[in-house]
């Protein structure tokens, strides 16, 4: 007699047989009660796992408008050029350095370090710019390619070329778009030549030229690449 039959004896049995059924739940209730603080425990874990991520939710909710708020009169200062103002606060506002710190685990605490960052870049203090931009992460993809691009603008600063070009890189690859992303990799292939490095500058030449033949960029890419060919034999 195969596995199969005896199987689905067992199921009959258990349909017609009141005996057996009842004998199946009365294990099915030993085994809950033999093991009922396990199945509490569970219970328990899971009721405040959910609880926690409500909690945490709410919370997380509250500090983002506090952000907001908080915010307001930095980026005015920010639009009026009032640097040192929208970075550090006047006293009785708060700038973007004091919310980036306090809310930093917020969507408005990460927006306020990209512009802290912006801040940091326009007084000439790379290092302290890329440690925000660094920080700074979002799902606005243009947003978020826009920090690369500043971050690749702080290492250029610093004189670091190489992770300029790669950032530049990074920001055009990021959701890659027909507008921006030519012009970072116009950025890209200029941190190369800065470097030195003609072959990897032409080579992004080339993607601007073959990948966005309609941008207006393109004109500039073929005019750069023939200069950065000739430096290349030099």
């Amino acid at each position: 007699m195969s596995n199969n039959t005896i199987k689905r004896e067992g199921e009959f049995e258990l349909l017609e047989n009141p005996d057996a059924l009842a004998d199946r739940l009365l294990k099915s209730e030993s085994y809950v009660e033999r093991h009922k603080n396990l199945f509490i425990g569970i219970f328990v874990a899971i009721a405040a796992a959910v609880v926690g991520g409500f909690l945490y939710y709410q919370n997380q909710q509250t500090k983002n408008q506090e952000a907001l708020a908080a915010m307001f009169q930095a980026e005015y200062y920010l639009e009026a050029d009032s640097l040192s103002k929208a970075l550090n606060g006047d006293g009785q506002n708060d700038g973007f350095k004091a919310v980036a710190d306090e809310y930093g685990s917020t969507k408005a605490g990460k927006l306020a370090n990209f512009y802290a960052g912006v801040v940091s870049l326009k007084q000439g203090k790379y290092q302290e710019a890329l440690n925000y931009l660094e920080e700074f992460k979002s799902d606005d993809l243009l947003l978020q390619a826009r920090a690369y691009s500043l971050q690749g603008d702080a290492n250029l600063e610093l004189g670091k070329k190489e992770e300029a070009a790669a950032l530049y890189k990074k920001a055009a690859e990021h959701k890659a778009n027909d507008f921006f992303s030519p012009q970072y990799l116009m950025k890209a292939a200029v941190a190369h030549e800065a470097a030195n490095q003609y072959a990897e500058a032409i080579e992004v030449y080339d993607r601007v030229i073959n990948d966005y033949p309609l941008s207006p960029e393109v004109n500039e890419a073929k005019k750069y690449k023939a200069r950065a060919e000739g430096l290349a034999k030099k």
